[in-house]
């Protein structure tokens, strides 16, 4: 292939117009705004981002595979408040952690379950999921937030520490991409989330066990909510039952936006953290430009609307 082919390829590709669109975002900012290019805000997009991309990143192996969850948010403050009431009640916190994030694993099973056996839609019961979690949070903390103020300064490390002015929350980050992103592309196991996105019957057909496809990306996505949650406990020192209320709203977003279809079978790695950075860079510039939060709220969703439109007609052009 000549070198103008491979060029053609390259700014065809959906991750290159992503960059080209952060990058005008950087440009509009930096002139905008004194304080958009600081360092300090730098790191502040990049942290807000880190965590939640590790959500991003299960969100769109699972979209990929052909299903969807709306209970990222209320598994991942479900994970922060098992860890948090676990270790108040004398566990060390690294078993405690172990234990949150054992449960997440679960409760992705459970889902898995009732998709591939029960035969319900991942709609469906995501959603009664995402109410079961956000109560259990709520009653197992009264409402209110749990402060771990005694968190030995080794696991808060993980939230709030730094290596060589890194911090620790981008590199875990960074490590949970690059094996992502290397499983997706390379692996056969995680090929075959493609082939049963794809069509699923077809795959079936072929000798795929689409079943099990389905239950592992399920499962997976549950349990990268438990690593946020763990993360997301050592970095505020507390645990909150309601934090994450709209999460699936931004996860689902960057995952469309990066290029992942909502009827599956198509999506990058790459592509969806473009997406959390872009969604990131713009809450960032919304702040800084004093818009209104109601006004963000809308403008995040449209950004969300204009997004699956934009799938739509690609799929139905392709197809």
């Amino acid at each position: 292939m000549g070198l103008g082919a491979r060029f053609g390829g390259l700014i065809t590709m959906r991750e290159t117009g992503l960059i080209l669109i952060i990058a005008v975002l950087f440009g509009v900012m930096s002139f905008s705004s004194p304080y958009f290019l600081t360092w300090d805000n730098m790191r502040a997009m990049a942290m807000a981002f880190a965590v939640e991309g590790i959500v991003v990143v299960g969100m769109t192996i699972l979209l990929i595979s052909g299903g969807i969850d709306l209970s990222v948010g209320s598994v991942t403050a479900l994970a922060m408040v098992v860890a948090g009431l676990l270790f108040l009640n004398g566990m060390d916190p690294w078993l405690a952690s172990l234990v949150a994030i054992a449960a997440c694993t679960a409760i992705g099973a459970f889902m898995g379950f009732f998709v591939t056996r029960v035969g319900l839609h991942h709609f469906i019961v995501s959603l009664a999921v995402m109410v079961i979690a956000r109560g259990l949070c709520l009653l197992g903390t009264g409402g209110r937030p749990l402060g771990l103020y005694t968190l030995p300064p080794e696991f808060k490390f993980i939230g709030q520490g730094a290596v060589g002015g890194i911090p620790v929350v981008i590199i875990i980050f960074i490590v949970f991409v690059i094996l992502s992103d290397f499983m997706l592309r390379r692996t056969t196991m995680f090929r075959k989330v493609f082939y049963t996105g794809s069509n699923e019957k077809a795959a079936a057909y072929s000798g795929i066990r689409t079943r099990k496809v389905v239950f592992l990306t399920t499962t997976l996505c549950s349990t990268l909510c438990g690593f946020a949650g763990v993360i997301y406990m050592a970095r505020f020192g507390s645990a909150q039952p309601t934090f994450g209320a709209g999460m699936e709203l931004n996860v689902i977003a960057a995952a469309v936006i990066g290029g992942a279809s909502l009827t599956g079978g198509i999506g990058t790695i790459l592509g969806a953290i473009l997406g959390t950075v872009l969604l990131s860079v713009v809450s960032s510039s919304l702040a800084l430009l004093d818009v209104s939060v109601y006004w963000q709220d809308i403008i995040r969703g449209s950004i969300l609307l204009t997004a699956v439109t934009a799938d739509y007609y690609f799929n139905k052009r392709r197809g």
